[in-house]
């Protein structure tokens, strides 16, 4: 007889425990669509403050990382242009030693061409510049590396831009129709967002 009586009690007690667990489990679902239903914070433009004016952002409380970026671009020009080039008989002489010093200059000096760019200890500035038959023209990159608490992605890409340009002043007696495209950055690594690499 008390056997009898346990297994309705039994019952109860695990039809309760069951109740518990859906509504636990109902709660859990609702919550997590909430969350999921809720939109994302729209990013936000750092060198713009608050009322609308352009600050320069305060970077003290980063730590300092090594930040690396690579940039690349291209100069577009007639075959025979590129030949004189690479034959090294351009009037004005050596064209792509010019192009590479200039780029490399010209990542020093970033912050004093772009307004909001942080002044940055640069550890490594790289400029190659490779001869492309398919384009025809250059092809350049620029690696630029620091240990800081900002990335140099400008820097990559101030050095690439001027490093294009050089080659356009050095060659423009041969020829004016020259063009500068495809200025991007390829890859970042480093600091809070992480490694970003552009699309082939």
């Amino acid at each position: 007889m008390a056997k009898a009586k346990a297994k309705p009690k039994a019952r109860a007690k695990k039809k309760r425990a069951n109740k518990l667990v859906k509504k636990a489990a109902k709660k859990t679902v609702s919550k997590a669509v909430k969350r999921a239903a809720k939109p994302a914070p729209a990013p936000r433009l750092s060198h713009i403050g608050r009322q609308g004016h352009a600050n320069m952002v305060d970077v003290s409380a980063k730590f300092q990382t090594e930040r690396v970026a690579i940039a690349e671009g291209k100069v577009i020009m007639q075959p025979s242009t590129l030949d004189l080039v690479i034959a090294g008989n351009a009037l004005k002489g050596d064209v792509l030693g010019a192009a590479r010093l200039a780029g490399i200059m010209a990542a020093k000096r970033t912050h004093g061409l772009i307004p909001l760019c942080h002044p940055l200890p640069i550890t490594k500035v790289e400029i190659d510049i490779q001869p492309e038959h398919a384009l025809p023209g250059f092809l350049v990159k620029a690696t630029v590396k620091v240990l800081g608490q900002t990335g140099v992605e400008m820097e990559a890409l101030t050095a690439v831009s001027i490093a294009c340009l050089t080659v356009y002043d050095m060659v423009k007696a041969v020829e004016k129709g020259m063009r500068i495209e495809g200025i991007r950055l390829l890859e970042k690594t480093g600091g809070k967002s992480g490694t970003y690499k552009a699309e082939p």
